[in-house]
Parts: structure tokens; sequence; C-alpha cells
């Protein structure tokens, strides 16, 4: 989807079409633009100077995502919303909200499914679809199929997508990027020399940014750079499976299958603080917040479906250290109650003497509700796990929240 978030709040906001708009920062139920609409006055009617704007924002809250013409300004997602303001001072700046996103997410999935039923889910704004035996799949290489899905969403919800058709899962999700927004990208294995291996190696997805550093180091900038080196070259440089990965995607290789049912994991929520919050100073505070992601996963768990046994906490602290902790407990469970009285317990082997920036509940080992794990019940003994980065390791203080 072109700019998931950003776009579902143009709909909202038919106003801001066309300006640099960020969603981020706190959430809030009610815009508060919306408290001052006289009466009959639709969301349309707001007037610009009514909307919150970068420059005026104060706090460490994190961009989610930007409407193109922001981008432009080199503001992307997970940026400080402060650096932010540095380089786009007047991008109205909206809070987020996931509920929004999640119905239209629901909604174009569904669109998809009546047309390609083999699709892969990845995400709230991203899916693979298999076109090889949907009717007309192979017209014009997949375009004509791809315009159909493109023509369904907008008629849908109104919102714009970007298509990338290929051999396989790799190459497609590149493609897919190719002509945002509203674009449909057609690449055959042909097309790897020109279109695949010009694109920086940032390109592929899995290298991620210390690979990409590793590799620049090698000099090897681009997909073709890696394509050009030997797979044992890759190997012995990168390491057994990653060289081996590396062969493979530079020269366009994937196997891997349209998955159309996965199970999750583990689920979490997490927040960032407007301020630094203190165990002490701030045991309220944080004490209500913590409660609350205990809350919420409980609602996103048995809203899916799902329990778990695995219960742990994530806390970033003032000098950005993490420090996490989790404990398996011997029954699954969903219930906010439960999950908050396990995750308190993570908190007592973890240190509180500095001061924190962000908090996360985490459950894992994850079965479906109501399934033959789920009410087999065979008791397991409590354990625990440590991990913690930099100077955050210690004994835990006294003061919980």
């Amino acid at each position: 989807m072109d700019a998931f978030y950003a776009s579902a709040e143009l709909l909202r906001y038919p106003q801001l079409k066309g300006l640099p708009v960020v969603i981020g920062g706190g959430r809030r139920k009610v815009d508060e633009a919306i408290q001052d609409l006289p009466e009959g006055a639709t969301l349309a009617d707001i007037p610009l100077a009514a909307f919150p704007v970068l420059k005026d924002y104060t706090g460490r809250g994190v961009i989610t995502t930007a409407t193109y013409p922001a981008r432009q300004f080199g503001i992307g997602s997970a940026m400080g919303l402060m650096k932010a303001a540095k380089l786009c001072p007047q991008a109205i700046l909206l809070p987020v909200d996931f509920e929004r996103y999640r119905a239209f997410s629901r909604q174009f999935k569904q669109v998809i499914l009546e047309i390609a039923p083999l699709m892969e889910d990845r995400g709230v704004d991203e899916v693979y679809i298999d076109f090889t035996d949907v009717p007309g799949g192979q017209r014009e290489g997949g375009r004509v199929l791809a315009r159909l899905i493109q023509k369904s969403i907008f008629q849908a919800t109104g919102l714009t997508c970007s298509i990338g058709v290929a051999p396989n899962k790799l190459i497609a999700k590149m493609a897919s990027e190719f002509n945002k927004p509203n674009g449909i990208s057609i690449v055959h294995e042909s097309d790897l020399q020109t279109l695949i291996w010009p694109l920086p190696a940032r390109k592929v997805n899995g290298i991620g940014p210390k690979a990409d550093a590793k590799l620049e180091r090698f000099g090897l900038r681009t997909v073709g750079d890696i394509a050009s080196r030997e797979r044992d070259w890759l190997i012995a440089h990168f390491g057994k499976a990653t060289g081996a990965w590396m062969h493979e995607v530079s020269w366009g290789r994937d196997e891997r299958p349209v998955v159309t049912e996965s199970e999750p994991v583990s689920m979490s929520r997490e927040t960032t603080f407007e301020r630094d919050l203190h165990a002490v100073r701030d045991r309220a505070e944080l004490g209500a917040i913590f409660t609350h992601l205990c809350q919420k996963v409980a609602e996103d768990l048995q809203r899916k479906g799902y329990v778990g046994k695995t219960i742990g906490i994530k806390l970033r602290y003032d000098n950005f250290q993490i420090a996490t902790r989790d404990q398996t407990i011997d029954r699954f469970i969903d219930d906010a109650k439960a999950i908050r009285q396990t995750a308190g317990q993570c908190l007592k082997r973890v240190p509180l003497e500095r001061p924190l920036r962000l908090i996360g509940v985490r459950v894992g080992a994850l079965v479906r509700a109501g399934s033959s794990e789920a009410n087999a019940g065979a008791p397991s003994r409590k354990r625990g796990s440590d991990r913690a980065t930099g100077a955050t390791n210690g004994q835990a203080t006294a003061s919980l929240f």
C-alpha cells in the first residue's frame, strides 16, 4: 500500500492532500482540531491553521509514516519528530489511529482474496500474491490482473497500492518499489542484469545497515557487485549461511512459496515516553502505562485467538541501553491480569535505577486458543531468561511499578 497510514488519514482530511504530513507521536481518540468544529461541519471543513505542525512539537516521539511530499524533505519512518521538525518545520502532524489502519488493512486484503485466493499476509500494509493459476494471471505478464487488483482496492477503500510482478517473492518485493505511488512494475528473469543488478544492496530485503556497511568496506555497493563475487568468497567473508544466501539473491534466486497460513510466534506492545520516567519518582505513571500495555497485548491475543506462556518485558534506559527479561509459566494465558502478574515478576529481575525511555510487554510461545496444546495443561517448570546490553546488568532495585 502507498504511504498506508498517511493515505488513510488523507481520506479523513482531504484538505491535506499534496501537503507534507507526518503520522506519529502520541495517540488520542479524538483529534484536537475536531473539538472546534461548528455544527454541521465535516472533517474536511477543518481549516489548515487548526492542525498542529512539526515546529511546535516537543517530545521524543517518532514518525510512523509520512506522505510523499514530506518524504521529499528527507523525512522517513522511525525518525524522531524533533529531527523531522528541523527538516520540514511546516509539516502537519497527525496522531496515529491503529484501529482505523487495521480496518482498512482487513478491507483491502479481502478484496484481493476475492480475486486471487493464494495470498500471503506480510503485515498491515503488504501481501504476496501467487498469480500462477489465477484466470488471466499471465496476461501481459501479469499486468492485467495487477490493474484489476489496483482498481478493485481503490473502489473499495479509496486507497492506492503499488504492485511488483516477478518470477519470485524476492524480485517482486523490489519491483513493488519501482513506480510508487500507484505503480505496476513487471520484471522477467531476463531483466535481472538491467533492472536488479544496478540497485543498491540495501534494496534486497534482508540486507540491513550492518551488512550493507560491511559490503561497502569491500566496495560492494550494488546487487550486481555482490553477484560479481564468487559464492566461496561471500561465504568466507560473511559466513556459510549469509554468504550463500547473498549469492543466491544477487542472482535473483528465491524458491520460497507464497504461504497462505502462518502462525505468529509472539505478540507485543511497547511505548516510548514523552519524557524519561523513573521507577521511584514516576511509579504511579509507569504502573498505569505498564498495566495498559498488558491490557492491549491481552486484547490482541483474544482478538486473534491465541494464548501464550512466555511473558517478557523490554526496557530502554535514558542512555539507550536495552534490557529484556522473560519468564515461561506452566499454562497458556490471554488475560491481562495474568500477563501483568508475570510481567511484574520479570521486572524484579531488571535494574531500575536509571530513568526509562521505553517499556514493552511481550507474550510468546503462542498456540491457538482451544487447541490441543493450549488444553493439554502439562505443567512445565517456571524458567526465565535475561538479556541485557551495555551497562544495564546489575541487581534489581526494590522499587517496582
